[in-house]
């Protein structure tokens, strides 16, 4: 991590969803993201970025998917200045292994991870994989972390795969009403406040508990007082959270 007095911020932001095909402008949308990191780069002491940062990523054991250079040129920068960046998979990044581990120097993490940064202690998930999921859900998840699962899906030519991810996560994206989307997001927001106060209760070391997924920007106290914040996405909000030792604070990306 960097240790100059200068870089003193903690940067935390998820769902950026680069590469996905219901987004106008791609270009536009990974230039926009790759100005945001260099803009940190003066005070950035770390990066942890919660999931969902790819719309859709299978990494192959000899080959990587084309795209997102810029972006990953911005990373690389970020890691050799000495900004530790710290990558937590989502439901859409969940085949990166260690191509971006080994090329960048980041650290890639699979499931909620404890972590005392700067004197104070976070739990940081994407959000998917804590408090009550859709019994399909936790199903298809085991599914798209089982070995045997990845090793069928590896053997099937990346024409096919790359279409069909990108459709079924354009149909999740549009396919539903915005009652529909706003009930569950109602939803999932009451079961991760359970979760919190579940866990603070288990864990009460714990002072914030960060998460994505949900693609809304949201600074909030549980009922048993647990601050919690769910970071929304960059898809239209542009949102993220900063941490300078004292002060943790949602904010808007704005040029």
């Amino acid at each position: 991590m960097n240790s100059d007095a200068t870089h003193n911020r903690v940067y935390f932001l998820s769902d950026l969803h680069l590469g996905a095909n219901y987004i106008a402008d791609p270009k536009a949308h990974e230039s926009r993201v790759v100005r945001f990191l260099e803009s940190i780069a003066h005070d950035a002491k770390a990066l942890y970025l919660l999931g969902d940062v790819l719309d859709y990523w299978y990494e192959y054991r000899h080959v990587v998917p084309r795209g997102y250079v810029r972006f990953f040129g911005a990373l690389a920068q970020l890691a050799d200045a000495g900004v530790e960046i710290v990558w937590f998979t989502g439901n859409h990044d969940v085949w990166l292994f260690d191509y971006l581990r080994d090329e960048i120097g980041l650290k890639v993490v699979k499931k909620a991870l404890s972590v005392n940064i700067m004197g104070k202690n976070f739990l940081l998930s994407h959000g998917d994989n804590v408090g009550h999921q859709p019994r399909m859900y936790r199903f298809t998840r085991w599914c798209f972390y089982n070995k045997v699962c990845q090793t069928l899906y590896a053997s099937v030519h990346p024409r096919w795969t790359f279409p069909l991810a990108h459709g079924w996560s354009s149909n999740n994206r549009t396919g539903r009403s915005q009652e529909q989307v706003n009930k569950g997001v109602e939803q999932s927001v009451g079961h991760l406040k359970a979760f919190v106060d579940q866990y603070a209760g288990e864990h009460p070391e714990t002072h914030f508990f960060i998460f994505g997924h949900l693609h809304v920007a949201l600074d909030t106290v549980t009922q048993a007082g647990n601050r919690m914040i769910v970071l929304g996405d960059w898809i239209d909000q542009n949102t993220y959270c900063t941490f300078d030792g004292e002060q943790l604070q949602l904010h808007t990306f704005s040029e």
